[in-house]
């Protein structure tokens, strides 16, 4: 099966069988075809959808496109907080209890998506968002507060997340901004995974699908909150073992046996978050065309370093220096490489993603054990070469019992 390498992997739909075409790295047309499992009727959301077929949701109000215009000041340029393929977003205002439009700097704020009014693709996704976010609640899932969906207008209103997404604080870079922190960047990755946790441990599973650092949105404090749920799906149910879906997402981030076979399963979210924790780490993208030949894709380049204990250290992002301990950081390097192995079977739940990531959090005052034990060996041991403070530290620690990456269940 071909791959479309496109930024976005996007089918028209995905509940239909049929055909896409798009092109390879070399510039060909190839195809993309899969075809598609029906889900239960049963499940929530049912799927496939039914034009304007919306779940009833008491916590969702159904706003008019006239409330959201006055809410928007008209959809104003200057209120524009963040532009995608999808449409714009737009920053709002709406009185906290009644969620009637109210003027500029009165009441609560709302982030506003307008959707493009163009394509049946763009529909399906606006309703599987409203059908998962109205049914779903949970501390790390952005909170939908109601929608539009008037004539051909399709809006979505969620609650304002202040500091934007993961992705700008990770990646922007300039002496006016201050890299993330190791501690902030690890409670950012502990919250995304007890979002995802939690929908696949819920009563029907959902399967993510788009896991990604743009995606995981902030609020004032870096609490994260998951949000575009519009290529969720149901999980398998039954004696079922995947759902077979056509292949979409975004490139990179993607479980390489679902972009083969079209087969999803909790454990291609698995894999995408293993993604996303390695660009934790590295503060590198999962691709980035302006890296040397051989580092573009950050996994194959990460990979080679995350087998071998001692060299996994060095995809960490060297502005993190001192702020991490040994053990802490070979903790979560070797949950990345446990999340990115290439047999599904071998990736870790996420509910065991995120015990092994409490165990980091609870390791930081190893920090204090690392530098003190640094201190003395510089002491004791001033001319016997240039060792690094994390050889030394992995020695003393007796670090070599820690475990290599396997098929065994995370460490302890």
């Amino acid at each position: 099966m071909g791959i479309c390498l496109s930024n976005q992997i996007k089918a028209k739909s995905p509940f239909h069988t049929g055909v896409i075409s798009c092109k390879n790295v070399s510039g060909n047309e190839i195809e993309l075809s899969n075809s598609s499992s029906k889900a239960s009727s049963a499940s929530i959301p049912s799927t496939p959808w039914r034009e304007g077929e919306i779940l009833q949701s008491p916590n969702l109000k159904s706003f008019t496109f006239s409330d959201l215009k006055a809410a928007t000041r008209n959809f104003r340029p200057d209120s524009v907080l963040g532009e995608g393929g999808f449409g714009s977003v737009y920053k709002g205002w709406v009185d906290e209890h009644s969620l009637a439009a109210s003027k500029p700097g009165v009441g609560m704020v709302i982030a506003v998506k307008r959707l493009n009014q163009e394509g049946w693709q763009g529909h399906r996704e606006c309703l599987a968002e409203i059908n998962y976010l109205g049914q779903l609640r949970h501390p790390n899932l952005v909170k939908l507060i109601g929608y539009c969906l008037e004539d051909d207008h399709r809006v979505l209103v969620y609650e304002f997340m202040p500091k934007g997404s993961m992705e700008n604080h990770l990646f922007r870079r300039g002496s006016y901004f201050q890299p993330l922190s190791w501690s902030l960047r690890m409670k950012i990755a502990l919250g995304a995974a007890r979002g995802l946790a939690f929908l696949h441990n819920a009563e029907t599973k959902v399967i993510y699908r788009d896991f990604k650092t743009s995606n995981i949105l902030l609020d004032s404090n870096y609490n994260v909150k998951l949000s575009d749920f519009g290529l969720a799906r149901d999980g398998p149910t039954g004696d079922k073992s995947h759902v077979s879906t056509r292949v979409m997402g975004t490139y990179g981030y993607t479980a390489p046996e679902y972009l083969s076979t079209g087969h999803l399963t909790v454990k291609s979210d698995v894999y995408s978050f293993g993604v996303v924790l390695l660009e934790i780490l590295s503060g590198k993208k999962a691709i980035d065309k302006n890296r040397p030949s051989g580092e573009r894709n950050l996994v194959e380049w990460a990979k080679p370093y995350l087998i071998k204990k001692r060299r996994m250290l060095r995809v960490l992002d060297p502005r993190l220096e001192g702020q991490y301990s040994t053990s802490q950081a070979l903790k979560a390097a070797t949950l990345a490489l446990q999340c990115l192995f290439m047999e599904p079977k071998l990736r870790p739940k996420m509910n065991e993603v995120v015990t092994a990531l409490e165990q980091v959090q609870e390791s930081k005052n190893a920090l204090k054990i690392d530098q003190n034990i640094h201190k003395s060996n510089q002491h004791s041991q001033p001319h016997k070469g240039h060792r690094s403070y994390q050889s030394s530290a992995e020695e003393t620690r007796g670090v070599t019992a820690y475990p290599r990456p396997s098929a065994s269940p995370l460490y302890a």
